[in-house]
C-alpha cells in the first residue's frame, strides 16, 4: 500500500522511481519504458493500420513485418519508412484527445528531417518550417520529424515547450515581468548569454534551446522576419491599445514526444493554428500566465471593485476575444472563434464514427475555456482511450496509458474483457518500473 501511494505521489509530479537514478538524462526521465513484446506489438498494429490504408494486400504486409521483427530482434530497433512517418505523423495528430482542431489531421504535411542530427542544421531546419507555416498569414500545419530514440541512443532534441515563446523576467522587487510560465526557461537562457533587446519588457521573444546528443545546451534564435507579431485592438474601445499587447502568429509546439510503431521521435515540432480563447481566456488572464484581466477591464471601462457588478470578468473576456479575433482578422493571420472549433470537432467526430472508429477525447481539453455549455462539445461524453501513434510530454503522466487500442474492431465480450485487464496490468508494470 505504501508503494502504491508513493508511486502515485511521484507521478502527480511527472516522476516515477527510476526517475532519481544518478545523473539519468533529462530526456530519458521523460521516455516510455516498453518491454520488447509491447515494443513489437505496437510495431505490427501500427504496420497493420498503413497496410489497411494503403490497400497494399496481406503480401505486403507480412513482408514488411517479417523486416521490421527481424530489426526489431536484433537491434529493438526499425526505421519508417517516408511513408510510413507521414502516415504515423498523421494518425498521432487524429488520436491526440487533448487537441480540438483535428477535423484536418489529413492535411497535415510531414517533412522527414531524420538525417538531421547536427543542432545548428535543425535550427536552420526549424526556421524553415517557421517560415513556411506562416507563409502570406493563411498557416499550415506542418511537422518536422528529426531522429527517433535508438536502443537507448538519444539524439539531439528542443528542449523548448515551443520554439516562440516570450520571456518571464524576474524582477529585483519580486515581480514577474511577461509570461510568468517561462520564468525558468528565461533563467537557462540568460545563464546561456541571452539579453533582452534594451530594457526587460512583457513580450520580449525568448531564443529556442536544443540539447544536442551529448547533453549540452544550445541556444538559437530565429531569423529576423521569422516571427510575425498581431498587435491586438478593440474595434470600439480604443484604451485597449494602450496596453500595447500583442501574440505571435502561429503556435509551434517542440516539447512533445511523437511515437509511431513503437519508436519514439523526442525532436517533432509542429504547429497548427490559433483558438481565440488559447490567447485571450488563457494566455493574457490566466494567474500563471500573465494575469491581466483587471487592467484590460479598466481598459474597456468596466469597474472591478463595484459589489454590484461580479460579472465584470465575464464582460472582459468577452471584449477580450472580440478584440483579439479582430486583430488577427484584421491581420490576415489564420484564427478561427471556439464556437466554429466546436462545430469542427463535432464534424470530426462524425466522420470518425462513419468510419467505424471512436474518438479519443479529453474533456477538460476539448471543452473552450469561454462559452462552454453553448459550445456543442460541451455536450458530447468523451473518453480518452490513449491509443497509439500519439503525443505524449512524459511517461509518468500522459504518456504512462499510450498502447494499441482495439476497440474499433468487431470482438467478442470475453475479447473485450481480456483487453482490459491487459491494458490495467501494463500500466501497473510501467508504474512499477
Amino acid at each position: 500500500m505504501a508503494g502504491s501511494l508513493a508511486r502515485r505521489s511521484l507521478a502527480r509530479f511527472g516522476l516515477l522511481r527510476s526517475d532519481y537514478v544518478t545523473g539519468a538524462n533529462p530526456l530519458a526521465r521523460r521516455l516510455r519504458r516498453i518491454s520488447a513484446l509491447e515494443r513489437r506489438e505496437e510495431a505490427r498494429a501500427f504496420l497493420h493500420a498503413h497496410n489497411e490504408a494503403t490497400g497494399a494486400g496481406r503480401a505486403a504486409f507480412e513482408r514488411r513485418w517479417a523486416e521490421a521483427r527481424r530489426d526489431l530482434s536484433r537491434s529493438g530497433h526499425y526505421d519508417h519508412t517516408p511513408e510510413e512517418i507521414a502516415f504515423g505523423a498523421r494518425v498521432a495528430w487524429r488520436n491526440h484527445g487533448r487537441c480540438i482542431g483535428r477535423l484536418f489531421w489529413e492535411s497535415l504535411e510531414v517533412a522527414d528531417c531524420r538525417a538531421i542530427t547536427e543542432p545548428e542544421a535543425m535550427a536552420g531546419r526549424i526556421a524553415d518550417h517557421m517560415g513556411e507555416a506562416l507563409g502570406d498569414g493563411r498557416v499550415r500545419s506542418i511537422i518536422s520529424v528529426f531522429a527517433p530514440v535508438r536502443a537507448g541512443r538519444l539524439p539531439a532534441y528542443l528542449e523548448s515547450q515551443q520554439i516562440t515563446q516570450y520571456a518571464g523576467h524576474a524582477m529585483p522587487d519580486g515581480t514577474i515581468l511577461g509570461d510568468r510560465q517561462n520564468v525558468e526557461a528565461t533563467r537557462i537562457a540568460r545563464s546561456l548569454g541571452w539579453r533582452a533587446p534594451g530594457e526587460p519588457g512583457r513580450f520580449d521573444l525568448l531564443p529556442f534551446l536544443i540539447r544536442d546528443a551529448a547533453d549540452r545546451r544550445m541556444l538559437f534564435s530565429l531569423p529576423e522576419g521569422a516571427v510575425r507579431e498581431v498587435p491586438i485592438r478593440h474595434p470600439e474601445h480604443a484604451a485597449l491599445a494602450e496596453l500595447d499587447l500583442r501574440w505571435y502568429a502561429v503556435p509551434c509546439v517542440s516539447g512533445m514526444i511523437l511515437t509511431i510503431g513503437g519508436i519514439d521521435y523526442p525532436c517533432a515540432p509542429f504547429n497548427g493554428f490559433y483558438m481565440g480563447t488559447e490567447i485571450a481566456s488563457r494566455n493574457f488572464v490566466d494567474v500563471k500566465r500573465y494575469d491581466l484581466l483587471p487592467d484590460i477591464a479598466r481598459a474597456f471601462g468596466l469597474d472591478t471593485a463595484a459589489a454590484g457588478a461580479p460579472l465584470w470578468r465575464d464582460t472582459a473576456l468577452t471584449e477580450l476575444n472580440r478584440a483579439v479575433l479582430h486583430s488577427f482578422r484584421d491581420a490576415r493571420v489564420t484564427m478561427v472563434d471556439h464556437h466554429a472549433a466546436s462545430d469542427q470537432f463535432m464534424e470530426f467526430h462524425q466522420r470518425e464514427q462513419a468510419q467505424g472508429r471512436r474518438v479519443a477525447a479529453d474533456w477538460r481539453w476539448i471543452v473552450p475555456p469561454q462559452a462552454s455549455s453553448q459550445c456543442e462539445v460541451f455536450h458530447l461524453r468523451m473518453r480518452n482511450f490513449h491509443p497509439v501513434p500519439n503525443y505524449y510530454y512524459n511517461r509518468a503522466d500522459d504518456g504512462l496509458q499510450l498502447m494499441p487500442y482495439y476497440g474499433d474492431r468487431q470482438r467478442s465480450r470475453r475479447a473485450r474483457m481480456v483487453d482490459r485487464v491487459v491494458r490495467r496490468w501494463k500500466i501497473w508494470k510501467r508504474m512499477a518500473w
